[in-house]
C-alpha cells in the first residue's frame, strides 16, 4: 500500500512538472511569435520608407569601437542565440549594453563537447564512438575573423554555457581545431560565469538521470518525455520550425528523409541517436559527468575568471528551505524545494570521496550553489570569495573570483522586467569588468576615448573559428 502511495505521488509530481515545463515552453514560443508578428506588421506599415536598422550591429566604422575585444554571450541548456526564436533575446537584451557583443547560437541540448566547431568537425574517433556524422553545419563567415592570441575575446556563459566556454578554451590549448595550429588558451582573455554548471547538479537525478552512473535515464521520468519530444521534432524536420529553433542534433541525421519510419521507431525505443549513445547535455551535467569533463579542463594562468553563484534557499532551524515563494519562478519552485531536501540514495556509492548531502542543498532551482562558484571536482581550482566587486581589484589571472547572488536560475535571462534593477547591476558589472579591469598588455580604449595603435585590432580575415552566425 505504501509503495502504491509513493508511486502515485511520483506520477503526480511528473505530471505537474511536465505541465509546468510545457506551459513555460509554449509561453516562450508564443512570445517570440507575437513579437515577430508585431514587428512584421510594423515593417509593413513603414514599407514605403526603406529604413536600415543599425542598433543591433556593432558600429564597425568607429575606430574606437573596433579596438574593443568582443564580449561573447553563451547561452545554456534549452537556450538560443541571435537569430533564433525571432527577435527574442536569451539574455533579455543585455547584449545592447555594450558596443561589441556577440550572441552565437549553439546546440541547446547537444553535449558540451559537440557545442563547438568550424565547419563543425566533431572528430573521427568521437563521431564513431557516439554514432553520428563527423562533420556538422558549415559556417561561411565568422563573427570575429581576426580572433587570435593578439586579439583575444571575453566570454560570458550562463548555466551550461560556462562549461561550454571552458571546453572551448581547453580545445584551443590542445590545438584541437584542424588548420589552427597557432591556437592557444590565450585566445580567451576572460571567462565570466553566470550560474555556471561547473560541478554538475543534483537536479539531473530528480529529472531522471540514474545516480548510479550519471549516464542512463530512469524508465519513466521528465527527461524521457523530453527525449520523445525532441526525437519527433527532429524527425519531422520542418524547415521553418527548425530555423526558428533547433536542438542541435542535425549531425545525428534523425530527419524523416534520412532515417525513415523504422529509424524513428529505433530512436524512440532508445536503440540509436544521441540519447542512446549518451552524447547529449544531461550526462555532462550530472556530478559524475562533470567530474569526467573537469578532469581534462584546466584553469589557465593568463586568463581572468569571475563567477556569479546564485541561490534561492535559506536555513531555518538547521533545515534548508526555499527562501520565499514570490521570488522564485513557478518553473523552478518545486525543484528548489526538492533539491534542498535531496538525499543521495544510501544503496548507491557516492559520486566522490567526501560527498555530503548538506553541501549540495543550497540551490537556485536548476543548479546547486556549491557547483557554481568554481571548478572544484575532482580537483579544486584556485578561487577567492568576494562580497563586492572592489574586493577583486586589481584582478589576478588564473584565479576564480566568485560572488553569491540571491536569485533563481533564470532571473537574469529572457525576462528583463522580472529581475528589475538587479539585471542592470549584474550586467553593468560584467561589462565594466571586461572593459576596465581585464587586460593583458595595455588598457583597452573605450568608446568616445582616443584610440592608440597598440590597442587596435587588425582585420585578419583568415581566421574563422567557432564564432559563426
Amino acid at each position: 500500500m505504501i509503495r502504491l502511495w509513493i508511486l502515485a505521488l511520483q506520477m503526480s509530481e511528473l505530471f505537474v512538472s511536465s505541465v509546468v515545463h510545457l506551459v513555460y515552453g509554449f509561453y516562450i514560443f508564443s512570445t517570440a511569435v507575437a513579437s515577430d508578428l508585431s514587428q512584421a506588421l510594423n515593417d509593413y506599415l513603414k514599407s514605403t520608407v526603406n529604413i536600415e536598422m543599425m542598433d543591433d550591429e556593432p558600429r564597425r566604422g568607429s575606430p574606437s569601437v573596433d579596438g574593443l575585444p568582443p564580449i561573447v554571450l553563451i547561452h545554456g541548456i534549452f537556450g538560443f542565440g541571435k537569430g533564433r526564436l525571432g527577435g527574442l533575446s536569451y539574455f533579455a537584451g543585455a547584449e545592447k549594453k555594450d558596443e561589441r557583443v556577440l550572441v552565437p547560437d549553439l546546440g541547446s541540448l547537444t553535449s558540451i563537447y559537440d557545442s563547438w566547431g568550424g565547419q563543425v568537425d566533431y572528430g573521427e574517433e568521437h563521431s564513431k564512438a557516439y554514432g553520428h556524422s563527423q562533420f556538422g553545419r558549415i559556417y561561411e563567415q565568422g563573427h570575429y575573423p581576426e580572433w587570435d592570441e593578439d586579439h583575444p575575446i571575453h566570454f560570458v556563459g550562463h548555466s551550461a554555457g560556462a562549461q561550454v566556454v571552458r571546453v572551448l578554451q581547453q580545445m584551443l590549448a590542445d590545438k584541437a581545431f584542424k588548420g589552427y595550429e597557432n591556437a592557444s588558451e590565450n585566445w580567451v582573455l576572460s571567462i565570466t560565469s553566470l550560474s555556471g554548471a561547473f560541478n554538475g547538479t543534483t537536479r539531473t537525478y530528480l529529472d531522471g538521470m540514474q545516480p548510479e552512473d550519471g549516464r542512463c535515464m530512469k524508465p519513466i521520468c521528465l527527461l524521457q518525455l523530453c527525449r520523445l519530444g525532441v526525437i519527433v521534432y527532429d524527425w519531422f524536420d520542418i524547415p521553418w520550425l527548425k530555423a526558428y529553433y533547433n536542438f542541435g542534433f542535425d549531425h545525428f541525421n534523425m530527419s524523416w528523409n534520412k532515417m525513415g519510419v523504422w529509424g524513428l521507431v529505433d530512436c524512440l525505443l532508445g536503440n540509436t541517436g544521441p540519447f542512446a549513445s549518451g552524447d547529449w547535455i544531461l550526462p555532462d551535467l550530472t556530478i559524475q559527468g562533470s567530474m569526467r569533463l573537469n578532469s581534462h579542463l584546466n584553469t589557465f594562468p593568463n586568463t581572468f575568471y569571475f563567477s556569479y553563484a546564485t541561490k534561492r534557499t535559506r536555513k531555518i532551524m538547521g533545515v534548508t528551505v526555499p527562501s520565499g515563494i514570490l521570488g522564485i519562478h513557478p518553473l523552478l519552485f518545486i525543484r528548489v524545494l526538492q533539491m534542498s531536501q535531496w538525499r543521495h540514495p544510501p544503496d548507491v556509492s557516492p559520486p566522490y570521496k567526501g560527498y555530503r548531502d548538506e553541501d549540495w542543498q543550497d540551490n537556485d532551482g536548476a543548479l546547486n550553489t556549491i557547483s557554481m562558484t568554481h571548478p572544484r571536482l575532482p580537483i579544486e581550482h584556485p578561487s577567492r570569495f568576494v562580497v563586492t566587486d572592489s574586493d577583486c581589484q586589481p584582478m589576478q589571472p588564473g584565479i576564480w573570483y566568485y560572488k553569491i547572488v540571491e536569485a533563481d536560475h533564470i532571473l537574469f535571462i529572457v525576462n528583463r522586467e522580472r529581475a528589475g534593477v538587479q539585471f542592470d547591476l549584474i550586467y553593468d558589472s560584467i561589462f565594466e569588468r571586461c572593459r576596465k579591469h581585464v587586460f593583458r598588455k595595455t588598457p583597452q580604449t573605450l568608446p568616445n576615448q582616443p584610440s592608440s595603435p597598440s590597442s587596435s585590432l587588425a582585420l585578419l580575415t583568415s581566421n574563422k573559428l567557432p564564432l559563426e552566425e
